[in-house]
């Protein structure tokens, strides 16, 4: 991968991403011809014009170079680059969106590396897919992470029967045990 950094503390991965569009089989072909798909993410190649540029189309099913993306490591996301970088199965995170009025259709938006990045997208509804991340890239992911991430401590949480009474305003609330009705002032 071709790395580049704007300063120390934000390094930089030039890539290029691969869109795929391929034929639905099955009882949903019945809805939709075609699909798209995230392919693959490379390192990206220098010169060009930055443009989308069809790399295959074997009848009908296509492959469609994304490039000029850059993907930056910053310390508030160590935590998510943490968890991607020791599970089983280290990936990219890609956001795309359709643009029907566009050839191709399937634009890639936004990469990372974060699975709280990513996290956030799926929230907000994005589509996102992921592929695998190959190891220099994981390596160069697991440097950062040593370098900039603290694992915190875990906080001792009180029992909640430890917890001081208050009501819905924060004032201290007390609870009494005796009849609300007055049953203790002698009529009956």
């Amino acid at each position: 991968m071709q790395t580049s950094a704007l300063d120390d503390r934000h390094p930089t991965l030039e890539v290029a991403v691969v869109m795929r569009r391929e034929r639905v089989v099955g009882p949903a072909a019945r809805w939709q011809e075609w699909r798209w798909v995230l392919d693959s993410v490379l390192p990206d190649q220098p010169g060009g014009d930055g443009r989308p540029r069809l790399l295959a189309d074997d009848d009908g099913a296509q492959r469609w170079l994304h490039p000029g993306f850059k993907v930056q490591l910053f310390t508030d996301e160590a935590e998510g680059y943490y968890l991607n970088a020791t599970t089983e199965a280290p990936c990219w995170f890609v956001l795309w969106r359709m643009h029907e009025d566009e050839a191709p259709p399937a634009r890639p938006l936004l990469l990372t590396l974060s699975y709280n990045e990513a996290g956030r997208w799926l929230d907000a509804q994005e589509t996102v897919e992921q592929v695998p991340a190959p190891d220099d890239v994981v390596a160069w992911m697991g440097a950062f992470v040593e370098s900039h991430y603290v694992v915190e401590p875990r906080k001792r949480r009180r029992p909640q029967s430890f917890r001081p009474l208050i009501d819905r305003f924060g004032n201290a609330a007390s609870v009494s045990t005796g009849d609300k009705r007055g049953a203790g002032d002698g009529q009956g």
